[in-house]
């Protein structure tokens, strides 16, 4: 027993019945006994599809990300699940990838399934290979952006600042007395170009020598981190201080420095960025950047409703981060 059989049975069309399972005042008392009857009778359960008839609306938001094992995406996909289950909202969680295509073929299929609203998380998806089909969707359904901005009607962003988080941590080092400070960058995202850029300005501010090799390209996690104090070694650059563009990066520099036996911090001291779990479970427990991910994430839910209830909202809003010092630094 489907909506179109209930619909045939009480002689009335399935936008009545659908109005009925969703309490409109536009339908008699009359027909609303009749089709309640019928409805008790079969003992149906209307499916989302008949509701959204009259409503316009499937009450369900696509959230997007590129791999939940990450720790970043996890915090932030949980919050904002918790948090339109409150507003009665449904959530579809899907694991994109970092291919491009990948990315395009689940929000066209969120987009087909008929899904409220988007949001992206991760700086991931501020990508040139994919601005055109985020800006088409957006079209037909608004986007939400979190930690990444792309300029286009129906897009929203919600992002931390993530350059004056890394400028502050220079600018704390410095006042540490750390001189030959060495930035650890291991991503190529919007976000990563803006923490780079943070630590430039705050090399320039503090009157630091910025040289080419104080920044060092690597590849994300703990063998890259380790990777790198060994090339630092290698090469025998001076250096007093590092910073890194994720937690477990900066983890995977500890252990290396911990393997040649550098104290830290009175030889090297360490800084990381998000502020994850990881952060309290190495030794020394990492001083880190928190970039308010659970903000975020409440944010980003908060944004999407208020579109949904036709409320102005800001295109970009931004988060300020904090220092979290630990025993690294």
């Amino acid at each position: 027993m489907n909506i179109y059989d209930i619909a045939r049975e009480a002689g009335v069309s399935i936008a009545t019945v659908s109005r009925v399972l969703n309490n409109s005042p536009q339908v008699s008392q009359k027909t609303k006994e009749k089709v309640n009857q019928i409805l008790e009778r079969y003992d149906y359960t209307p499916n989302a599809i008949a509701r959204g008839l009259v409503v316009k609306s499937m009450k369900t938001v696509g959230v997007l990300t590129i791999d939940i094992r990450d720790f970043y995406y996890a915090n932030v996909a949980y919050t904002i699940e918790q948090e339109f289950s409150k507003l009665g909202y449904n959530v579809i969680l899907c694991n994109t990838g970092g291919d491009s295509q990948e990315k395009i073929k689940y929000m066209r299929m969120l987009s087909e399934k008929k899904v409220d609203g988007l949001i992206l998380v991760g700086s991931v998806f501020r990508d040139k290979n994919i601005d055109k089909a985020i800006s088409q969707i957006a079209k037909s359904l608004p986007i939400v952006m979190v930690n990444g901005f792309l300029e286009a009607d129906n897009i929203y962003s919600i992002i931390c600042d993530d350059s004056y988080g890394i400028s502050m941590c220079v600018d704390y080092l410095c006042k540490k007395g750390y001189k030959e400070i060495i930035y650890l960058q291991d991503a190529q995202t919007y976000s990563a170009q803006s923490k780079m850029e943070g630590f430039k300005i705050g090399m320039a501010k503090n009157q630091l020598e910025l040289k080419p090799s104080s920044i060092l390209r690597i590849e994300r996690g703990i063998r890259g981190g380790y990777q790198a104090v060994e090339q630092l070694i290698t090469s025998q650059q001076k250096f007093s201080a590092i910073i890194a563009g994720e937690d477990i990066t900066a983890v995977g520099a500890i252990k290396k420095l911990q393997e040649i036996h550098k104290n830290i911090p009175s030889d090297v001291a360490v800084i990381g960025f998000n502020n994850s779990v990881i952060a309290q479970c190495c030794t020394p427990e990492l001083t880190s950047v928190d970039n308010k991910m659970e903000t975020m994430g409440t944010g980003a839910v908060r944004i999407l409703n208020d579109v949904f209830e036709g409320r102005n909202v800001p295109f970009k809003t931004v988060i300020m981060p904090d220092l979290v010092i630990r025993n690294s630094t």
